[in-house]
């Protein structure tokens, strides 16, 4: 399994508009997407991590070029609420422990 971790900032005036869009638009694109797993919206403050879950790193490649990823990002990105830099890190899963799985 791959833990793809993205952080970026956001107008903290405008923090309710990026946690719509990340509800409405980025949590059902990334469902969509083949070989996803599950995911987390973090937010403190005007800091935002966002990290997806993926099968492998097949899968995780794959949300690099989709198209509805591209759209997704190209979307995000003029609707101006985002500050500053954005990063992206990819890391193997190499342990975990989930709501309701057994230990």
């Amino acid at each position: 399994m791959i833990m793809r971790i993205w952080r970026t900032r956001v107008d903290e005036s405008r923090a309710g508009e990026y946690e719509r869009f990340a509800a409405e638009q980025s949590l059902p694109m990334f469902a969509a997407q083949p070989g996803f797993r599950g995911l987390l919206f973090g937010r403190d403050g005007e800091r935002c991590t966002v990290v997806t879950l993926w099968q492998d790193a097949t899968a995780a490649d794959a949300l690099e070029t989709s198209p509805a990823y591209r759209e997704t990002v190209a979307r995000i990105t003029a609707a101006g609420f985002l500050t500053g830099e954005s990063t992206v890190e990819r890391v193997a899963v190499h342990g975990s422990h989930l709501p309701g799985t057994p230990l």
